[in-house]
């Protein structure tokens, strides 16, 4: 199954931009929580992957920002996005789960303030 498929399996195809998001950070905590997993385990391989899919999520929910229209609180984002990021690094160059629990949080945090958002305030195409 190629990935569109896979894509219009999980009903992204059909989703509202903020349920992209939400499943974005799903993803996102999916990885990190693999990649601890694989660390406890001493699977380099299985590490390096699950945190370089969570480094690319980062690097999407950050290119996603608009610095201009999302002012103070899009640049807070982007700075607790390159944080996160960071603390994977470090995992990755230290095999240690610490900065793993720690980017995980952080995002989780996000994550949560997002899920709160009603709906009424939810971006819907069409």
């Amino acid at each position: 199954m190629n990935g569109i498929n896979q894509y219009k399996t999980i009903g992204v195809e059909s989703a509202s931009p903020h349920k992209l998001i939400q499943m974005l950070f799903e993803t996102y905590l999916m990885r990190v929580d693999q990649a601890v997993i694989a660390i406890e385990q001493k699977d380099m391989s299985a590490k390096g992957i699950a945190i370089s899919k969570a480094l690319a999520i980062l690097g999407g929910l950050e290119e996603g920002l608009d610095l201009e229209k999302g002012g103070e609180l899009a640049e807070q984002l982007q700075g607790l996005y390159r944080y996160a990021r960071e603390r994977l690094l470090v995992a990755t160059d230290k095999n240690e789960t610490a900065p793993l629990t720690e980017a995980r949080e952080l995002i989780f945090q996000i994550k949560d303030a997002w899920d709160q958002i009603p709906e009424e305030f939810h971006y819907h195409q069409g």
